[in-house]
This record gives structure tokens, C-alpha cells and sequence, in this order.
């Protein structure tokens, strides 16, 4: 079942910043959000493994506050807690965080719920427990997570596309370079950690993504 959000509500899921306050290289995380989205990022995710729980909720309603006027949504990572509490736009969830179906009880029809996979299997799981959209990942060696899944490559990807209906968002070592393979590959859009947050400049990283995805895009057969 896909929810009222996403069967009301147009996404674009071309690119969502991962705002993580351990890639953050110290700077303050409000201002990385805030360039990567004049850059051109249309969708972020907010991540603080090691935040307290008021660090987070705080962050969270700045967050929102930010970004709401500009119509981009926020997802928290992890916990369905903060994401109501702070009224983000929804949540993502690992496969070994709250199930969906307990999230949704929780959020209700009105927000996006978000699932990590790996595998094909998942992603037919994700689509029938009622998930919105999926981050799929890695597709190639990253830094950003310590204890990465099994590395999918270019063939997995498109295998999981084949499974699923839902929006795709691709995640790990993926580059301005790589855009062009990884939405060829079936990704509805590109999901981004370090390569904007450990950028020089935040806000080129992310005009450099949204150029190669744009000009995949119109390239791409009708």
C-alpha cells in the first residue's frame, strides 16, 4: 500500500542531502542544509547517531523552520519519535529500526516512511508492508557508514528496480561523475552524504549533482 502522501503529494527525489552531524567536518549542520538546498538539493534527511534526544528534537524544528517556506521536505533518520515531534515530513528507517507498519501507526497516512535495502527480497518487502520510497545502497565503496550492507553495484540496483514500484533513492560513493550510471540503473534520484557535506563548497557539490541528473534526464528516450 503506498500512502496518501505519496499518492497526494509530488516528491522530486532528485537529490536528498543526508545532513549528518559526523560528516559535518565541524561545521554547523543548519548551514550545510541550507547551502546544499540553494544548490539545489530537494530533499534532506536529517542524521545524528550520536545526538542526544533534545540535540535532535532542537535541530529538527530548526530544521523544519528552514526548510518548510522552501517546500523541501525534511526526513529524520531512524526515529519515528523526533519526526513527530517535530512535525518533519516523515522518517527513514533501517531494516533493524521500527518496523513500518509500527511507524505508520505512529505518523499516520499524513508523512513519508522511508526503508533501507539491499536486496531484491527487501524491496519486495518494503512495497508490501507499505513503505513510500526506498534507499538503496551501497552501489559503491563509501566512508560514510562504518557498517556498510553487502556493496549492491549497477546490476543489483537494477534488479530492485525490476521489484518495485517505489521511488528509488541510491546511496554510497556516488559521484557527479557516476550520476548518469546510477539513474540509467533505475534510481529516481540520488541520495548524498559526504560529497556535499565534506565539499568546499556545499552548495556547488550539489548544483554539480543536480546538472548531471538534469542532464541525464534529457538525454534520456522518451
Amino acid at each position: 500500500m503506498i500512502s496518501k502522501q505519496a499518492r497526494n503529494r509530488q516528491i522530486d527525489w532528485s537529490l536528498c542531502f543526508i545532513a549528518d552531524s559526523e560528516a559535518s567536518t565541524g561545521r554547523n549542520i543548519l548551514w550545510l542544509i541550507e547551502e546544499a538546498v540553494a544548490g539545489g538539493a530537494t530533499i534532506v534527511q536529517l542524521r545524528g547517531k550520536k545526538w542526544t534526544v533534545r540535540e535532535f528534537l532542537t535541530i529538527g524544528v530548526e530544521a523544519v523552520e528552514l526548510l518548510r517556506p522552501k517546500g523541501i521536505p525534511l526526513i529524520i533518520n531512524d526515529r519515528t519519535d523526533i519526526a513527530l515531534a517535530c512535525r518533519a515530513d516523515g522518517v527513514h528507517l533501517g531494516q533493524d529500526d521500527l518496523p513500518v507498519e509500527a511507524a505508520r501507526r505512529i505518523l499516520g497516512l499524513g508523512r513519508l516512511i522511508g526503508l533501507s535495502v539491499n536486496t531484491p527480497e527487501e524491496a519486495r518487502k518494503a512495497e508490501d508492508v507499505g513503505a513510500d520510497y526506498m534507499g538503496v545502497g551501497p552501489v559503491f565503496p563509501t566512508l560514510s557508514k562504518p557498517d556498510l550492507p553487502p556493496l549492491l553495484g549497477l546490476e543489483c540496483l537494477r534488479r530492485i528496480r525490476a521489484e518495485t514500484r517505489l521511488p528509488i533513492l541510491a546511496i554510497g560513493g556516488i559521484t557527479p561523475a557516476r550520476a548518469a550510471e546510477v539513474i540509467a540503473a533505475g534510481a529516481d534520484g540520488l541520495a548524498v552524504i559526504s560529497a556535499i557535506a565534506s565539499a568546499v563548497s556545499p552548495r556547488q557539490a550539489s548544483t554539480e549533482f543536480i546538472e548531471a541528473i538534469g542532464k541525464v534526464r534529457k538525454n534520456r528516450p522518451n
